[in-house]
């Protein structure tokens, strides 16, 4: 599933947006570029810091849905494993070579948990997240049935309003019935305030997780005293990240979008209230586009539309430019304000997307760029694995 890609046969335009050795002007557009040198740094500052604080990172994939750049992450920022949200994204990183892995979700259908139960078999450890207790008996008769293990997280609803329980007791139960599972360890818990991760305010940010913390605290003591201490206590997002890793009870962070960081993260605000993407963390990850027509004069149409990104968090801005603005978006067409008419016909622009997530989701490919030149061209490997 990871294997190099074998360019021999490849063509531009048609197979593949670029090829290694061009030019960073002659890749073809629309297409996701890596700054390389960015990413890099962006990989080894989290390293670093949750080397110093004592934490595990298991980097989220389903930020960036590719093998290559988690591999990335585990060579030179020290990630421990991967973060997934769907068995088939999970199964994805499995076949390719990774080896710890967290669906941090829900699993309930039938066949999903058939084939999560196999995924042990490719050499993997995996791990499923838990919110009621009935789940328990279903993936235990799943993991029976491949004679393989399945982890557990118990999780936790500290705040994001979506699945995992509310309580201490419900926490408890669930742990209990997957310890005494067959095919089933209690690994520990799961405890993602995604709900917060964008609130511009730092100190608004750290209210939300005061909450939470305490609330998983509380769960902890809870499993402590049936004597169900949890191994892994996971959680913590590219928002909130040093809350969970100075706060005694968690230990694993599950950071995604630092690495490639998109405008909707960009905006919010560090202690010192400065932007994240002005100091914290670089910007990595481009859709790099084209002016296709500038017959307005006071207008440039690029070939980044809607169907080259996802909108949902707000549009993109456009990098290292503060005399030019792109401000709506149809299918194919992006519209950029160009008051002075500044912009020529084939020009190549950097878009910063506005949420990096689901507009990875619609490329089949990275191409890394190094100094103006293109250095490899990486398979979105877990595109479209929805389910």
């Amino acid at each position: 599933m990871n294997a190099p890609v074998n360019f021999d046969n490849l063509e531009v335009g048609f197979d593949v947006p670029a090829l290694p050795g061009m030019d960073e002007a002659d890749i073809q557009t629309p297409c996701l570029i890596l700054d390389l040198d960015a990413l890099e740094r962006n990989i080894k500052k989290m390293g670093d810091y949750a080397r110093a604080h004592g934490m595990r990172h298991r980097a989220h994939g389903k930020m960036h849905k590719s093998v290559d750049v988690l591999k990335l992450q585990e060579k030179l920022g020290g990630a421990i494993g991967v973060c997934c949200q769907k068995v088939s994204e999970a199964e994805v990183f499995a076949r390719g070579g990774i080896k710890d892995i967290l669906v941090s979700n829900q699993v309930r259908d039938p066949q999903k948990i058939d084939r999560l139960a196999r995924m042990p078999k490719l050499g993997c450890r995996v791990i499923v997240c838990v919110d009621d207790v009935a789940n328990i008996a279903d993936l235990s008769a799943g993991a029976q049935k491949h004679g393989t293990t399945l982890d557990i997280f118990v999780e936790i609803d500290c705040g994001a309003g979506r699945c995992g329980v509310r309580t201490t007791e419900e926490v408890v139960a669930i742990a209990k019935a997957a310890d005494a599972a067959e095919g089933l360890n209690f690994l520990g818990i799961q405890a993602y305030q995604g709900a917060m991760q964008h609130i511009d305010s730092y100190e608004d940010r750290k209210a939300k997780l005061d909450a939470a913390i305490a609330q998983v605290k509380d769960a902890v003591e809870g499993l402590k005293a049936e004597g169900l201490e949890p191994e892994l206590v996971s959680g913590g997002g590219t928002g909130s990240y040093y809350f969970e890793s100075n706060s005694g009870v968690y230990n694993e962070l599950q950071c995604g979008s630092y690495a490639f960081m998109d405008a909707d993260y960009g905006r919010i605000l560090d202690e010192n209230g400065k932007r994240i993407d002005k100091g914290e963390w670089e910007n990595a990850m481009f859709i790099l586009t084209s002016v296709m027509s500038h017959a307005k004069p006071d207008k440039a149409i690029c070939d980044a539309g809607l169907k080259a990104q996802s909108v949902d968090s707000g549009l993109p801005f456009i990098y290292g430019r503060d005399d030019v603005e792109y401000i709506k978006c149809s299918d194919e067409h992006g519209v950029i304000s160009d008051p002075n008419g500044v912009l020529k016909v084939n020009e190549k622009l950097r878009l910063v997307s506005g949420h990096c997530d689901p507009t990875c989701n619609v490329h089949d490919w990275y191409v890394g760029v190094r100094n103006g030149k293109v250095e490899t061209v990486w398979p979105v490997s877990a595109r479209g694995k929805a389910y």
